[in-house]
């Protein structure tokens, strides 16, 4: 059985008409997600490739505590940005939830975010609750809780539903914490995520021992960034991501770079 997780392609207003490769996009979709859907040994995360040429909403999400079993903490690692393109993650001050809502309502939160520009290599660890957006221009890859509960604060003028009263009712309305976000060198490995929900590292070449004490002998998943990377003597290039039963399984040359995820509760 191949170790490769089954991918789908997602239709967003603010997709691209052309993907970048390895993607190719179907004719006549504009596509902002690329999922890979979790495989049983690993339910509780969902691994993404996103594609913006438009600006996401400004969203929320809840916590397990909040929302039990719908608890949503991401991650994201900018693979490509276009000049000026930036996130917005928490605000640039703090602000009560009644100013929330009034900002939320007439379009002024956005410029309450705080708008971090990007380039290649930014990493930034979403916790529940924390408001943010994706800019336009922008390719990166999430790993997150799987939920698909989200809470839209201010769309822009599109005609989705938005979600004040459950989104306010959890949002902090506060800054990002700066250690929450890092920039990623271009070589070595690099330790991203490292619980309470979730592990993620970017590996160059082979594994250390250090990392592969912390994994262990669990499932993993692998998301091939650069060079020869196998599962189980299958090769899987840039674009997917695959099972393996362990680190143990995973193989690489020494130029090669993956993102590792596994689950912290596994």
């Amino acid at each position: 059985m191949s170790a490769l997780l089954p991918t789908r392609m997602v239709e967003k207003p603010w997709g691209r008409d052309v993907l970048p490769a390895p993607f190719k996009t179907p004719a006549g979709k504009r596509i902002g997600e690329v999922w890979f859907e979790p495989p049983p040994q690993l339910p509780q995360l969902l691994v993404k490739y996103i594609f913006t040429s438009e600006k996401l909403s400004v969203q929320v999400h809840p916590s397990d505590a909040q929302l039990p079993g719908h608890g949503k903490e991401e991650c994201w690692l900018v693979i490509a940005a276009e000049p000026g393109a930036a996130l917005g993650v928490g605000f640039r001050e703090a602000i009560s939830a009644e100013a929330m809502r009034a900002a939320a309502l007439d379009g002024s939160i956005e410029q309450l975010l705080a708008w971090h520009p990007v380039t290649s290599g930014d990493f930034f660890y979403i916790p529940a609750n924390t408001v943010h957006a994706i800019g336009g221009g922008i390719s990166l890859i999430e790993v997150q809780q799987t939920s698909d509960v989200t809470y839209r604060l201010f769309d822009y003028g599109r005609e989705r539903e938005l979600h004040l009263d459950e989104g306010i009712a959890v949002a902090r309305g506060e800054p990002h914490l700066p250690s929450l976000r890092v920039r990623v060198p271009e070589r070595g490995s690099v330790a991203l995520v490292d619980g309470p929900l979730f592990r993620l590292d970017r590996i160059a070449g082979v594994p250390d021992a250090a990392t592969a004490a912390r994994y262990g002998e669990a499932a993993v998943l692998v998301i091939p960034m650069r060079g020869e990377v196998r599962v189980s003597n299958e090769r899987i290039a840039p674009g997917e991501c695959a099972l393996a039963a362990s680190l143990d399984d995973v193989a690489s040359d020494a130029s090669a770079l993956c993102l590792i995820a596994q689950s912290s509760g596994t």
